[in-house]
């Protein structure tokens, strides 16, 4: 029982260091992390703050090309308050000022046409009025972008019409590519965090980057996205001019949610190993010991035959003496009896062997053996009558090994004085066989611990008795044994299962 008692208490130890070092682990693993998850969340700090100055940017110069535009339409419309007033001009002074004031518009593209739409003066054009009488087709659309200015002369109507300047377009253009190239770098962005761009409903996804395409496509998966990063990172809100506004989505880098959950799965991927690597060992161990079990059965076996046969010889010898034969018959039985422990030695390890058998026979047999060999202070009770008949799949000669070794297990619980009872009953698949004590009771500490090789509660045992018999129905019936209960000073039922 020592060896089960320290047996405990090192499992025990064991399981309370791998506690301290899985804790210990996941405890430095946790600080590793923490300070890799701060350093990802300030490359991500750095990253949204440029994002916010880029937004910045790209807002101003949206604001400074709208004011550009209306200047352009200003200087337009005071191209045609010069011309109208150089018409209506008294003096040579006014019209040298207004003849400037025309002069210096060298950017605008301008036309001028009547009222049927026949140019009669053109500005920064790459084409002569010889060539394009009328502003029609083409033309006409490249230059009523914006409202023409309407421009009165003594009853005659003509109209400005132009469009954006060289200037204006060339910076326009660097714009859409700032554009182009802050929205690339949003959803390329070196700290790999997953980004979406959508419109102003916030639903429809224009860009993405650093997420699954595939999935990208399923709406259920993009609605649940945008509802995560949201709740982790206030979106970044985007106003353009012409594309309206917009919404940066985005959230913590794959690596960091990997990072936050490694130390979880190392651990659970070292556990299973261990799990595996003690199931392996186990099995070895149980393999090992069966053959050890095999190897002493057979050499107990074979070293009892010689004895054996000794006895027989000098029974013969006996009753040619013609001594008294009731010794003679006593002798006969102890010789039987050993012939059946030298059979059930020489059984375990080899393939079990059953046969229809009659249970309650081989139960009234194994009791009525240990009945005669034990005190009178002992009761024997079994619950039904002998003639009643249970058949099932038994290797007699075993099963009432088991039988025995409870009995004698009960005797010593309780100290050759008390009763012994055999209860037997069934079901449409298994019967039962409970075998109950008046003895000392088991502690349910040990009740799982007294199935093992070499725990015993006598100081002289051996602790064999329930080992075998844990074997005999386990491995040889294909059943079970297990204390169903025991009460301490009350006593202790042991239950048997076998399969009909």
């Amino acid at each position: 029982m020592n060896i089960y008692t320290r047996k405990k208490r090192w499992k025990f130890s064991l399981f309370l260091l791998a506690v301290l070092i899985v804790a210990a682990s996941l405890w430095y693993s946790n600080i590793t992390v923490r300070k890799i998850s701060s350093e990802e969340k300030r490359n991500i700090q750095i990253w949204a703050n440029a994002i916010q100055r880029r937004v910045s940017l790209v807002d101003y110069t949206e604001d400074f090309f709208e004011s550009l535009k209306q200047e352009e339409r200003k200087r337009v419309e005071l191209l045609a308050e010069a011309t109208k007033r150089l018409i209506y001009a008294e003096n040579s002074e006014e019209l040298t000022f207004y003849s400037d004031i025309i002069a210096g518009n060298t950017t605008i593209p301008v036309i001028q046409t009547d009222s049927r739409g026949k140019i009669i003066g053109v500005k920064n054009v790459d084409f002569e009025i010889a060539d394009v009488p009328y502003l029609e087709g083409t033309l006409r659309d490249e230059f009523s972008i914006y409202e023409p200015v309407k421009v009165s002369t003594y009853g005659n109507v003509s109209y400005l019409y132009y469009k954006d300047s060289k200037t204006y377009t060339e910076l326009r253009t660097y714009l859409e590519d700032m554009v182009r190239s802050f929205i690339s770098e949003v959803v390329l962005n070196s700290a790999s965090v997953p980004v979406i761009i959508t419109d102003s409903s916030r639903t429809r996804v224009l860009e993405f980057g650093n997420i699954d395409s595939l999935k990208i496509n399923d709406p259920g998966y993009v609605s649940r996205l945008l509802h995560e990063m949201a709740d982790q990172n206030e979106p970044i809100r985007l106003d353009l001019v012409e594309q309206g506004t917009w919404y940066i989505f985005w959230k913590d880098s794959y690596l960091l949610t990997q990072l936050r959950y490694y130390p979880f799965i190392q651990f659970g991927v070292i556990g299973l190993f261990l799990l595996l690597a003690y199931f392996l060992f186990s099995t070895a161990r149980r393999s090992e010991q069966n053959q050890v079990w095999v190897g002493m059965s057979k050499e107990t076996a074979h070293q009892l035959g010689t004895p054996i046969s000794s006895m027989i010889a000098w029974i013969e010898l006996l009753k040619l003496k013609q001594l008294d034969n009731k010794i003679v018959q006593e002798i006969e039985k102890d010789v039987t009896r050993l012939e059946n422990i030298t059979e059930r030695f020489s059984k375990i390890g080899s393939p079990p062997r059953l046969s229809p058998e009659n249970l309650v026979e081989a139960v009234y047999d194994a009791v009525e053996y240990i009945k005669n060999r034990t005190s009178k202070k002992i009761q024997y009770t079994i619950n039904i009558p002998r003639d009643h008949e249970i058949i099932v799949p038994l290797n007699a000669h075993l099963f009432g090994w088991v039988i025995e070794n409870l009995c004698k297990n009960a005797i010593d619980a309780m100290g050759g004085i008390g009763t012994i009872s055999v209860s037997i009953s069934e079901d449409s698949r298994r019967v039962f066989v409970d075998v109950s004590d008046t003895g000392k009771g088991i502690p349910r500490s040990h009740q799982k611990t007294i199935f093992s090789p070499g725990y015993t509660s006598k100081k002289r045992g051996w602790g064999l008795g329930l080992t075998l018999s844990k074997r005999i129905i386990k491995n040889y019936h294909r059943g079970k044994i297990f204390v169903r209960s025991s009460v301490i000073d009350q006593g202790t039922t042991f239950r048997i299962v076998l399969n009909k």
